[in-house]
């Protein structure tokens, strides 16, 4: 059944950046509003970006950045219109935490990619220093977005997202598994730091403490060519 609820929000910038240049198909699965559309073709006008939403209200505002945008739930068939197009990337931003056979969904889309297409995956990471502290409060309050969004089945980290993911995706060559967060410096973040510094030392911590620091853990791989 078609939800209602809307997701809209400024686009996962991190993922995006792991796409090729030169990528022109694409199909945004749980693409929401079409927020990463809209930031991918940002980037390069050239693109064609499809998506799938289960909401036609988010459908009606995705289409103004989007070839064409279906609405139907990722965990049944392809609808016949699908079937037979083929991408050379996919997107996969923050979805997989809420369906309950991700392997299934992925094992069906990979049917779409061309061959040597891209699939990108960002996934929440529940084990970030923000949720630990709340944890250590003793807060653990459903939301309706973010890491305790009341919708999502899996609540995942650094660790056993690879396990959750990779082999779901069997035969895919993995060129990326990082993480985009920051170091908790309050004040010498606002009024001490220069921002350059700033960003170098979120890019230290999430480099040797993802699990800490990475908010969110992003996959980049391919199929055979």
């Amino acid at each position: 059944m078609a939800t209602t609820q809307i997701y809209q929000n400024e686009g996962n910038p991190a993922l995006i950046d792991l796409l090729d240049g030169g990528t022109l198909r694409i199909l945004d699965i749980g693409c929401g509003a079409g927020d990463n559309a809209r930031l991918a073709r940002s980037r390069n006008p050239d693109r064609n970006v499809f998506g799938i939403t289960q909401s036609e209200p988010e459908a009606i505002i995705a289409r103004a950045h989007m070839a064409a945008c279906w609405v139907f739930d990722i965990e049944k068939d392809l609808p016949d219109a699908l079937r037979e197009l083929k991408f050379d990337a996919m997107i996969f931003s923050h979805v997989l935490e809420h369906l309950r056979e991700p392997a299934a969904v992925l094992a069906r889309f990979l049917k779409l990619l061309e061959p040597g297409g891209v699939i990108l995956i960002a996934v929440p990471n529940i084990l970030s220093y923000r949720m630990r502290w709340q944890f250590l409060l003793g807060n653990f309050e459903y939301q309706s977005g973010g890491e305790l969004d009341r919708t999502h089945l899996r609540f995942l980290t650094y660790k056993t997202a690879r396990q959750f993911v990779l082999p779901a995706a069997e035969g895919l060559k993995v060129h990326y598994y990082g993480v985009t967060g920051s170091v908790p410096l309050f004040v010498f973040r606002r009024h001490l730091l220069p921002p350059r510094w700033s960003a170098s030392i979120d890019a230290w911590g999430c480099r040797h403490w993802p699990n800490l620091f990475g908010s969110q853990i992003l996959i980049k791989a391919s199929t055979t060519s």
